[in-house]
């Protein structure tokens, strides 16, 4: 006879998510600090949305703004100014449909999103920039205007971790539509799922998004999602449809097959973001997220990827 947990009341339920984000801000807020910061402005900021004019180009001055007609009207090499884009809008858009509620380990694949998301949120607050957020499973299932400050970044986190959706489904593209709707001008669009939809439902939208923003995809996965642990006969039940199946892991046809279909899906993603020019962080599980972010912004910084 096996006991059943206590149910655990809203109260005990806040309680809880509200030291959960006592603890990210506070790893986040000193990982910003230490390395992000610097990284965060090289790239995102000083990059220009504007034309403004011509001047003569100086040493030091970036060669990709060489304007070659002018050039070669003046017979000396001419540049184009931009005027500089001194607020960045960093929208976030959050899957929380049934399956990001699924975790092997300590953290369920939700909890991990906040703790991603924390880290942008509070990237942006250092640099006074704006934040919103979208939480979205087949529907929009919440939206945070963009806005500034600490205290902000907060909600954001308090609201990826208390949401509760009214569907279970996932669609991608339905939060990507809305972002480009509602973000008028170019900014920062951090996706963040564990991208178990079928690719070719969302790519569409995302390359819509890719056209007019800077967009990172975040793959939030979970080891006994990625290596089918061999525990024997037992039923899975999938969060989202409810449907059920009795599977035997221990199977080598079966675990082949489940790898093989896992392997597909990987590749059409990964294809799906490079055409796209995306960046793609793939988190395989709670370790993943300090160190995958500090080379993400190092990349950025180094300019490897000239958006």
């Amino acid at each position: 006879m096996s006991l059943s947990p206590p149910i655990e009341t809203d109260e005990e339920r806040l309680l809880r998510i509200l030291k959960k984000v006592r603890r990210i801000e506070l790893l986040t807020r000193g990982m910003v600090k230490e390395t992000l910061g610097g990284a965060y402005h090289s790239r995102f900021k000083g990059q220009g949305i504007e034309f403004d004019d011509f001047r003569e180009y100086q040493p030091g001055d970036d060669v990709r703004f060489l304007d070659w007609n002018v050039t070669a009207r003046m017979n000396h090499p001419f540049v184009r100014k931009y005027i500089e884009e001194r607020e960045l809008t960093v929208a976030l858009l959050v899957d929380v449909s049934a399956s990001a509620d699924y975790g092997s380990g300590e953290e369920n694949k939700r909890e991990r999103a906040a703790a991603l998301a924390a880290v942008f949120a509070f990237s942006a607050v250092q640099n006074q920039d704006k934040v919103s957020l979208m939480l979205g499973s087949e529907r929009l299932e919440h939206f945070l205007p963009p806005s500034k400050g600490g205290s902000h970044a907060l909600r954001c986190l308090r609201d990826i971790l208390y949401c509760r959706p009214q569907f279970k489904g996932t669609k991608l593209e339905v939060m990507m539509d809305i972002a480009l709707r509602r973000i008028m001008h170019r900014g920062l669009v951090v996706v963040v799922s564990d991208f178990l939809q079928p690719v070719e439902q969302w790519q569409h939208s995302m390359a819509l998004l890719a056209a007019k923003h800077d967009v990172v995809a975040v793959q939030i996965c979970d080891p006994s999602e990625v290596d089918l642990p061999r525990v024997g006969r037992v039923t899975l039940r999938d969060p989202e449809t409810g449907l059920q199946a009795v599977v035997d892991t221990g199977s080598d046809r079966l675990r082949a097959a489940y790898h093989e279909a896992l392997s597909e899906h990987q590749r059409q993603l990964e294809a799906a973001f490079k055409r796209r020019g995306i960046e793609h962080l793939r988190l395989l599980d709670e370790s993943d997220v300090v160190p995958a972010l500090r080379a993400f912004f190092k990349r950025r910084q180094q300019g490897r990827r000239i958006a």
